[in-house]
């Protein structure tokens, strides 16, 4: 028998099928709060104003902070409902309890539950997945760090997959309703665990978890139905300014093709938003042909339930202007089992995961601010 520090030596060179050392939980958390630094450091080079961009200049922020000031005051005149309220009542609930101003409140709760998500991710798949999850998307650091429901959405329906593995279905039923009322998505993830009940005859439990999610949802259309006059303003917002008063859903991809025909976009937009189309339908493949969303079904029902109708979904969403160019956004919660199909083809190198951590973050801020302002800064600069 060869002695062991040849058969070590050996095993190490065995070529590209040896399995890569684990990451660490330390280590994730670790490179994932450095992109975020970076990410500020870039954000701040480029000009843009950080509480600026959370106090209501990205995104959808001013509707979140304002129901969120609604929320914690309990006034309601003159606020505009469209976004799902989950999250500004968990924004008004950290300043309630913080007394900080509801911008800080914001971007504590999304950086927050950026974090658990990621930290989810590890304990339901591992270090690499957790990893690739937190930094492949420009999107996710954007969403993370100037505010988004994303990463509430997503820590809420990570934390109820890993409840639902545990057998602790009563937290799972939680979890899985409140993602409900941030995201409406999060439906996918209650009839999934309903199917995942039921497919085990598993009655009673069927009944309970039915319950626990009518009770939730009831909780949030009673301020909607009283104050503004109807349980769904919400989906009556979404349907007149996102789907011009047409259905949510069309044949897939349909939508996506009629906007790329009609709308102009940017041809780095394109290329962003295709690459994310072809990289989810790849993983859809790759598990079907593999036979791994059969065994992601056959062990873990609720979680191939979601994937499989969150996909549809996104692919068959009808939101001129919206469908394609913000695919890569409605696709953030496929992406831990995106990863996990493709998990054999993960570059698993430690210096692949660092320079990630520094190119997507800086990506991603000048992004935030505008990639050509960004390159125009950096040109007179370096002149």
């Amino acid at each position: 028998m060869l002695p062991r520090s040849v058969r070590l030596q050996n095993d190490s060179t065995a070529g590209l099928f040896s399995l890569p050392q684990a990451l660490s939980l330390t280590e994730v958390l670790g490179t994932i709060l450095l992109s975020y630094v970076i990410f500020l450091v870039v954000l701040s080079l480029a000009g843009g104003s950080y509480w600026f961009l959370v106090g209501g200049g990205f995104g959808d922020n001013p509707s979140f902070l304002q129901a969120a000031r609604a929320i914690r005051h309990w006034q309601f005149s003159g606020v505009a409902v469209k976004q799902f309220w989950g999250l500004p009542y968990a924004t008004a609930g950290v300043s309630l309890i913080t007394r900080a101003p509801e911008a800080i409140s914001l971007a504590v709760v999304c950086v927050g539950a950026s974090l658990v998500s990621v930290s989810l991710c590890y304990w339901l798949w591992d270090g690499w997945i957790a990893a690739f999850f937190a930094l492949l998307s420009l999107d996710w650091f954007k969403l993370s760090l100037l505010g988004g429901s994303e990463p509430l959405f997503m820590a809420l329906l990570l934390g109820s997959f890993l409840a639902l593995r545990r057998d602790r279905w009563v937290i799972a039923a939680v979890l899985a309703s409140l993602a409900t009322v941030v995201r409406p998505f999060g439906i996918f993830a209650l009839a999934g665990l309903g199917i995942h009940l039921l497919y085990r005859k598993r009655f009673r439990d069927f009944a309970g978890a039915t319950a626990i999610g009518l009770g939730i949802g009831l909780l949030y259309i009673w301020p909607l139905q009283h104050y503004f006059g109807s349980p769904f303003a919400n989906v009556a917002s979404y349907q007149q300014y996102d789907w011009r008063g047409g259905l949510p859903f069309n044949l897939p991809l349909v939508a996506i093709v009629r906007d790329t025909i009609r709308i102009y976009s940017p041809l780095t937009n394109h290329i962003l938003a295709y690459s994310w189309i072809l990289f989810v339908l790849l993983g859809v493949v790759v598990a079907i042909r593999s036979g791994e969303f059969r065994r992601l079904a056959k062990e873990h029902t609720a979680e191939a339930c979601f994937v499989a109708l969150c996909g549809l979904a996104i692919y068959s969403y009808d939101a001129p202007g919206w469908s394609r160019s913000e695919f890569s956004r409605f696709a953030l919660p496929l992406l831990p089992w995106t990863l996990f199909f493709l998990r054999r083809y993960l570059p698993t190198n430690r210096k692949v995961v660092m320079a990630l951590a520094v190119v997507a973050p800086s990506l991603a801020a000048a992004s935030a601010v505008g990639i050509r302002h960004t390159g125009e800064l950096l040109l007179r600069h370096f002149r």
